[in-house]
């Protein structure tokens, strides 16, 4: 008989694209998947393109400074509750996975309410809220990071499984190859990957731009520019390439084949929220990261440390990008293949490949019992 699976998680592409890689991996194994998340958020969007049925549910926060939200964001969550109840009568659900975001909670409620077991995946190395309160009453917990498990000390779950962040099936399939092709970047070239995220990062804008006649003076070096829709027109102004140097510098606002466009890169500069960090490390890159100083609880520091600390990556705060020691950082990048190569193996080594089928894993255990 083919078994059921509700993901729900909203609110970031950090929290939609590991749970439609788990998708992908479930319905390869004969599971029925469905989606639960906002009506108005990226979800709605991204879960029908993904070819999964998806569900809407609203869902809040609250803002401390204004009790009255508090109210509202309860109210909310009890209705969507008493709606995903109804809903699991229907489609009946053998489990519940909850990958962050305030509309896991009703969700995960109404699983804990009629008995459907729920596991929670949470991306980052700082546990999120909607996550902690989950996990107080799932029956396993996967993290990417083992550092986030300082959260669940009083966490009475079954399960506590390190599985890595995963990645949709095409980062991984995609082939160097595609990448360069799509891109136009010659096979026996160096390919520097530059990009801040889906919005861009204008701090790592200026300070690659800054070094363009350097890179640009580096024979067979391609820099791939991924600015950011609201960035590329000033980076552009900013470059002021000449048609011969933009055959070698290739920018561009958005890109929506990553997959391809990580497969073609030799290094990498990035920031280190969870997607990014996790397609970075499916593909073994060789990275600079650069984490966003402003994400909560700086997760995205914690991200970097625990990725870089097996040496498949190097850190540069967002406030040294300016300093000569990115420039040199980025220098030796291009330049050194062997110290490239040794990044890649420590990338292999760390075990975050297979990420999807070790969490699978765990949602099978979880259906079973």
């Amino acid at each position: 008989m083919t078994k059921t699976a509700v993901l729900t998680g909203g609110g970031t592409a950090g929290h939609i694209y590991p749970a439609l890689a788990l998708g992908e991996e479930l319905r390869l194994r004969g599971w029925d998947v469905h989606y639960a998340g906002t009506p108005n958020g990226l979800e709605a969007e991204l879960v029908p393109q993904a070819g999964f049925p998806f569900e809407g549910f609203e869902a809040s926060g609250f803002d401390r400074a204004h009790p009255l939200t508090l109210a509202s964001g309860v109210s909310r969550v009890l209705k969507s509750t008493r709606r995903a109840k109804k809903w699991f009568n229907d489609i009946q659900p053998d489990v519940v996975v909850g990958f962050g975001g305030y509309v896991s909670i009703p969700v995960a409620r109404a699983a804990e309410e009629l008995g459907v077991p729920v596991v929670v995946h949470e991306q980052n190395s700082v546990m999120g809220m909607a996550n902690h309160y989950i996990a107080k009453k799932a029956m396993a917990v996967c993290l990417t990071y083992d550092e986030a498990s300082g959260a669940l000390e009083k966490c009475p779950c079954k399960d506590i499984v390190l599985t890595g962040n995963p990645v949709r099936s095409s980062v991984v399939t995609a082939t160097r190859e595609e990448g360069r092709s799509l891109l136009g970047v010659p096979e026996d070239a160096t390919m520097l990957l530059v990009f801040g995220g889906s919005r861009g990062a204008r701090h790592i804008n200026e300070a690659i731009v800054a070094m363009k006649d350097e890179l640009l003076a580096m024979e067979g070096l391609h820099v791939v520019h991924i600015t950011g829709p609201k960035e590329l027109a000033s980076v552009e102004l900013s470059l002021a390439l000449t048609e011969d140097e933009a055959c070698r510098w290739h920018v561009m606002g958005y890109q929506n084949r990553m997959a391809e466009t990580l497969a073609a890169a030799d290094a990498i500069i990035s920031r280190a929220g969870a997607t990014s960090l996790a397609e970075i490390a499916a593909r073994c890159i060789p990275a600079i990261l650069v984490p966003y100083p402003h994400a909560t609880g700086d997760h995205q520091t914690v991200n970097a440390r625990c990725y870089a600390s097996s040496g498949a990556a190097c850190i540069v705060a967002d406030d040294a990008l300016d300093d000569s020691s990115f420039r040199e950082r980025v220098l030796e990048l291009v330049k050194d293949a062997s110290a490239r190569e040794a990044m890649r193996a420590a990338a292999h080594s760390a075990g975050t490949e297979n990420a999807a089928a070790k969490l699978a894993d765990v949602v099978e255990k979880a259906a079973s019992v």
